[in-house]
This record gives structure tokens, sequence and C-alpha cells, in this order.
């Protein structure tokens, strides 16, 4: 009897023991889905920055609300690069040594094409930067993803318009970097297509607004009207001081403007300008796309205000989520790549976003825009 007891004695603390030797294991964190944004959040093209990272938030922190994705928390890690190429480098840097699993919603066109050899040789895919510059699209990158159309579609667009109503000394007001020599090469190429080439182009620097040169250049040749390719600091400077200088042509820009910052900084002076679009119109319900934006920023209360750099992050939000559904709990770099690739006929309510092993370009839709004097946007 006793011998019984001392056995059954031993075995509950082998029990304990095992227990406790388990329970480490059983209590580990779930995993987070990381992924690293760079993006002014202050400077001349803050609300771009600040716009695009809300945007994606309201989707992703309604899917983390839902559990996460198979049952795995997104987290969107937010670095200021203050629109500047080498602080851009310098987060992209830290983000691969924290080995997120993907970067995700940069913005700006030399930020990205600054971080783009470190990308390429960490293998570490970088979906829905908010630029359309061809030099990000060619030569392919296997880790590059876009859910925009390009400058070269957006200006084509412009263009069109503008020849169609008979308008044909065009100039360039644009920013002395990559970005605005994209948007130029997009007016030329188009301009070129109709046996016709830019009237003058002007200058301003990044993060300046110093447009007294440009202005002097460009109204000088009284052109029919006048294409931007810069931030909206910047383009709405210039079109105060040339109107000042009594300039009476029409101004196009192109996405990358931020088209609700640039309505803020002109006010009443915004009347009339124009603007091409790469997302759905986000001011009204009748798009599915849209109703879901409007509701997610509806139930964001007062944090976020509907407009088109917003809808851009949301966008990529939602087809990121389905890649990362479709990768499966085990994602790695890798497996979403392809994964991603498998999105060919996504349909977000009048939205359409397609990929595939060759092509990393989800969207060509582009429209056109034109700002009131009270502040809004209309089609």
């Amino acid at each position: 009897m006793t011998r019984t007891l001392d056995r059954r004695h031993v075995l509950r603390h082998l029990a304990a023991a095992a227990t406790l030797a388990s329970g480490p294991i059983l209590a580990q964190p779930v995993r987070r889905l990381v992924l690293g944004q760079s993006a002014p959040t202050t400077g001349a093209a803050a609300q771009l920055g600040i716009q695009m990272n809300q945007g994606a938030k309201l989707h992703f922190d309604a899917v983390n609300a839902q559990g996460g994705v198979n049952g795995q928390p997104i987290e969107l890690r937010l670095l200021d690069d203050g629109y500047e190429p080498d602080r851009c480098r310098a987060n992209t840097d830290t983000f691969i040594r924290d080995d997120v699993l993907s970067l995700f919603g940069y913005v700006g066109t030399p930020t990205t094409l600054a971080a783009l050899p470190l990308v390429n040789d960490a293998r570490v895919p970088l979906f829905a930067p908010f630029t359309g510059a061809q030099a990000l699209r060619e030569p392919f990158s296997r880790q590059v993803f876009h859910v925009r159309a390009s400058y070269f579609d957006e200006t084509a667009l412009i263009v069109r318009q503008l020849t169609h109503l008979g308008l044909k000394k065009i100039a360039v007001f644009r920013q002395n970097d990559s970005y605005g020599q994209a948007g130029l090469d997009g007016v030329t190429r188009a301009l070129s297509a109709q046996g016709l080439a830019p009237t003058v182009v002007g200058l301003v620097e990044r993060n300046s607004v110093d447009v007294a040169a440009a202005v002097q250049a460009i109204v000088a040749k009284q052109p029919d009207a006048v294409v931007q390719i810069s931030a909206y600091k910047s383009c709405a400077a210039f079109i105060r001081a040339a109107r000042q200088a009594g300039y009476g042509g029409t101004f196009y820009n192109v996405s990358f403007v931020g088209t609700q910052a640039l309505a803020d900084e002109l006010g009443k002076e915004g009347r009339g300008v124009m603007i091409s679009q790469v997302m759905p119109y986000p001011f009204s319900t009748a798009a599915g796309i849209s109703r879901d934006y409007l509701d997610a920023a509806k139930r964001a209360g007062d944090q976020h205000k509907p407009n088109y750099s917003g809808m851009e992050g949301f966008i990529a939000a939602r087809v990121f989520v389905e890649g990362l559904k479709r990768a499966g709990r085990a994602v790695t770099r890798d497996t979403l790549i392809g994964a991603l690739e498998s999105i060919q006929r996504l349909d977000l309510g009048g939205f359409h976003v397609g990929f595939g092993p060759r092509n990393h370009v989800g969207s060509s839709f582009v429209d056109l825009t034109m700002l009131t004097e009270d502040g809004r946007v209309r089609r």
C-alpha cells in the first residue's frame, strides 16, 4: 500500500513538472505581420504621407479588430522621411534590418528610387508606392507592385484633353528631381505623338516654394496651359504667383500633387484648377469601393477626412490583405510575392486590380477632376 501511494505521489510531481515546462511554449505571442512605410509626415509634402497612412490604417485596423489575417494582426510601422531620398534610404535599411515582412505605401519618386536598390538586394516586397514614375516600373522588379496608373497614363490624358480643346501651347512647371523629370517625360511623350513639344519648362527645387524664376520663364511665353509636376505647396505658390503676374491660362496637375492638400492651400484661388486622378472618386457612394471607404472614414470620426490620398491608402491595404490571405498563415516574403501575383481580376467594387508573374502594375485607371472655389473636388 505504501509503495502504491509513493508511486502516485511521484506521478503527480512529474505531471506538474511537465505542465510547467510546457507553459512558456503555449504562451508564445501571436506572430504579427509587420510592414514598413517610409513617407513624409513633416515638411512640404507632409499631408501626402499622413493621408496615405491614415487611409491604409482604416482597413488594417478593421481587419485587426476581426482577428487579423489568418489569425495574425497587421502592424504598419511609419517612419518620417521628410520627402528626402537619403532619409528614405536610411528608413528602408532600418526596416530590412528589423526583418519586416514587406514595405508598403512609400510616398514619392525620388525617395522610392533611393530605396529601390536595397529592396532588390534584400528581396523584400515593396507594395503600392505612391508614385507613377516609369523608372519604378521599367526595368521590371519582382519585388515592386503598383496599384496606381503611371504618370505616362496621367499626362497622356491631360495632353489629350488640352489638344482636344485646341490648346497646343503647353508649358511644364516641374520639380527639379526624378519625379519632375518623370512627369516631363510623360508630357513630352504625349505631345510628341501629335507633333508638338513643351513650350517652356520652369523648375522648382524639392521641398521649396521658391517659384519666382519659373513664373518669370513661363508667364513670358503666355502658354495656353501649364502642366504642374510637383507637390501641393510649390504648385499652390506657382499658381498664385503666376496669376499675380497676369497669367490667365489653365493649370493641370498630376495626382501626386495631393488633391485635398492643394485645395486647402489655395482656398478660393483653387477654382478651375485641374487634377488627374488614378483612384476612384472618394466623395460619392456611387461605387462600392467608395462606399466602403466612406463608411470606414465615418467610423474613424474626425480622425480622417475623405480624400484621394486616403482612398489610395485604403485600396492599397485592401489589395495587400487579399495577398496575405492567399499566402496563408506561414507567409514569407517569397510566398507573399507569389500570392500577390495570383491576384489577376480583383473587383473591389468598381475598381479593378490585377497582377501576374511579369505584370506588377495593377491598374491603368485615370480620371480628370477640377477644384471649385469652395474647396471641393468636382468630376
